[in-house]
């Protein structure tokens, strides 16, 4: 099992869709990364167990990411939001300034759940 970031972050979107196991298991090897044998210590499970843990686990947040999509438009929004970064970089203008401030502004408050 390759690690992939991108479950660290389906996990803290959609964490609730699972089991407190699944949870826990895919919490410390995404975002703690540790070793499946070591899960299995923790978790007082055999190393096959958590494994299942783990695929049933990336399989549910699969579904849901493909059913939401929140993940995409969360990357979106950070892409958005580094453009107008280097936009304030570039200097563009007073006008532009502004603008490429309220669009860092607006995409800060669409990710803290403000919009």
């Amino acid at each position: 099992m390759e690690k992939d970031l991108k479950y660290g972050v389906l996990l803290d979107l959609y964490g609730g869709l699972l089991t407190e196991k699944q949870v826990l298991a895919l919490d410390y090897y995404y975002n703690s990364d540790y070793s499946l044998a070591e899960i299995a210590e923790l978790m007082d499970i055999t190393r096959q167990g958590v494994r299942d843990f783990i695929k049933r686990g990336e399989t549910v947040l699969n579904d849901a990411e493909a059913r939401l999509g929140l993940y995409v438009r969360f990357a979106g929004l950070e892409s958005i939001r580094r453009w107008a970064e280097e936009i304030l970089e570039l200097g563009g203008g007073n006008e532009i300034n502004v603008l490429a401030e309220r669009i860092i502004k607006e995409t800060d408050n669409i990710r803290n759940g403000e919009r």
